[in-house]
């Protein structure tokens, strides 16, 4: 039979490591502590599937995994953290948009354009100082497909795409927290809204050409992640919540 033994291998993985392999996707909500066997399971495949079309998507070591231990070592061990990882790509037929005739002109023809939007990272936290982070992680995806018409006559059928990777970090503070406008504003692609009351909501935006490379994408992450946090003083909501 064959590839036996790294079926085999998958069999025994981590259920949502294997969800991973054959699906390229899981959602699920975990206690902080019992996503270190997840992580653990995910770090041993590459030394036991070598096979193509099982192989991790690249931004789960890469991306997923970095982030999964960024936010577990801020989190209680009773802390809940809720994944919904989609590794499918934005070729999805659900990920699209319908297709939108654009004006041309010789030699192209035929020209159409549509939109894909991938959230491929999606993660709620609960962390120890008593508030709550939101991340989101999208490629949005503009797809162009024409005809040509060579000099020789000839036609041939073309597409290309541009990727914009959006990132949005949501941070609820626990009631009454005490809000501090930061010293010095975010850097210009970042974008920043405070909505106060008695749970104030601070969330920030960026937008960046993609794809980038994964540690390239991780330092954007962390980059915008951080900016929530620069509006409480530090240790102030850890103190409310004990």
């Amino acid at each position: 039979m064959f590839w036996r033994k790294q079926k085999a291998a998958i069999e025994r993985f981590h259920p949502l490591h294997k969800a991973l392999t054959l699906e390229r996707a899981f959602s699920v909500s975990l206690r902080r502590d019992d996503w270190e066997p997840v992580i653990q399971s995910l770090a041993r495949h590459g030394e036991q599937v070598r096979r193509r079309k099982w192989l991790l998507h690249q931004r789960v070591p890469g991306v997923l995994v970095p982030m999964l231990r960024v936010l577990t070592a801020d989190m209680a061990p009773g802390g809940v953290l809720s994944v919904a990882a989609d590794m499918r790509g934005p070729a999805v037929p659900e990920k699209n948009g319908p297709k939108q005739e654009l004006p041309s002109r010789p030699p192209v023809s035929g020209l159409k354009q549509w939109f894909a939007f991938d959230p491929w990272l999606r993660v709620r936290a609960e962390l120890r100082d008593g508030s709550v982070v939101e991340l989101v992680v999208t490629d949005r995806v503009r797809n162009r497909s024409y005809r040509k018409r060579n000099p020789r006559g000839k036609i041939k059928l073309k597409s290309k795409s541009k990727t914009v990777q959006l990132v949005r970090v949501t941070r609820r503070l626990p009631k009454d927290a005490a809000v501090q406008r930061p010293p010095s504003p975010p850097p210009g692609w970042v974008r920043v809204r405070v909505k106060p009351g008695r749970r104030t909501v601070v969330r920030a935006s960026g937008k960046f050409p993609g794809p980038r490379e994964n540690q390239a994408l991780v330092d954007l992450i962390l980059q915008v992640s951080t900016e929530p946090f620069r509006w409480t003083p530090p240790g102030t909501a850890a103190r409310r919540t004990r």
